[in-house]
């Protein structure tokens, strides 16, 4: 069985986004029992040097769309990154996963070895790779980054969740003893 670009991209960002936006549903639900006002979670920061979590919430959208537009070809859509709720977050998040379904395998033909550049800020250069390259060595990386990194600063503010949460995709997986 050959592996495609499509599968690793697409099977690898909408699961973990769907799991994302569940973070977010847990998140409200955290909110409300404290008494915490959903807005101090949004703006949430590990260290004063990091985003906040609407930051890594918006970051994990663009990278998926950004792979997924490069790896075809095509450009990717552009969002403001104005979010400024739970519910705005889960609502950019859905508009990503629907992106990312609505890109027909058909279009990823020849991503593996599509050149893929990307220039580094202030003249420093150009990343230059394969679209295999980007996806193992950028792309991905880069989105479950994003994806923990919303998960610990809700994890760190009381919201409880745990590696099932972060891995609910492999429950299609379990099969009876």
């Amino acid at each position: 069985m050959k592996i495609s670009i499509h599968d690793l991209a697409i099977e690898a960002f909408v699961p973990m986004l769907h799991s994302l936006s569940n973070f977010l549903d847990k998140a409200a639900q955290h909110a409300t029992a404290a008494k915490l006002s959903p807005a101090t979670l949004v703006s949430a920061r590990l260290a004063p040097d990091m985003y906040t979590l609407a930051q890594q919430v918006q970051l994990c959208c663009n990278v998926a769309e950004d792979a997924t537009a490069r790896l075809t070809g095509r450009e990717a859509p552009r969002a403001e990154d104005n979010e400024q709720a739970l519910d705005d977050l889960k609502t950019r998040i859905a508009k990503t996963i629907h992106y990312l379904q609505a890109t027909q395998a058909a279009a990823f033909d020849g991503a593996e070895t599509r050149e893929i550049r990307i220039d580094l800020p202030e003249a420093a250069g150009v990343f230059v790779m394969t679209g295999l390259q980007f996806l193992r060595d950028w792309a991905l990386p880069n989105f479950y980054f994003h994806v923990v990194t919303a998960y610990d600063i809700l994890r760190h503010n009381g919201v409880d969740l745990g590696k099932r949460d972060y891995l609910s995709q492999v429950a299609r997986y379990i099969r009876p003893s």
